[in-house]
């Protein structure tokens, strides 16, 4: 069942603007292999209620699992630094519903 990725994420106080440019380059390449691609990045919004992060990312991938390696992988496990140290915010892993 297909599943979904979602990012929020923005810089805190002391955070450096290009790592996390360095970070978003970077970031795609660790994605495709798993069979993942973006659905949303980074792309305009509108706040219907709460507060909205700086940055919003929409990843889909074909299972859960494949999301799963991704996360774990190597390859985006070498990033990550880059954004834990520089921004604040959350990851989560969403699986799709089943269509009727």
């Amino acid at each position: 069942m297909t599943a979904y990725v979602i990012a929020e994420a923005e810089l805190n106080g002391d955070g450096d603007p290009q790592m996390v440019a360095t970070y978003s380059a970077k970031l795609v390449s660790t994605i495709e292999p798993h069979g993942g691609r973006y659905l949303v990045r980074g792309a305009p919004w509108q706040v219907l209620e709460g507060e909205s992060k700086a940055f919003t990312g929409v990843i889909e991938f074909p299972d859960a699992e494949a999301a799963q390696r991704w996360y774990d992988s190597p390859a985006y496990q070498e990033i990550v630094p880059l954004r834990v140290r520089n921004t604040k915010g959350r990851i989560l892993i969403f699986e799709g519903v089943q269509a009727a």
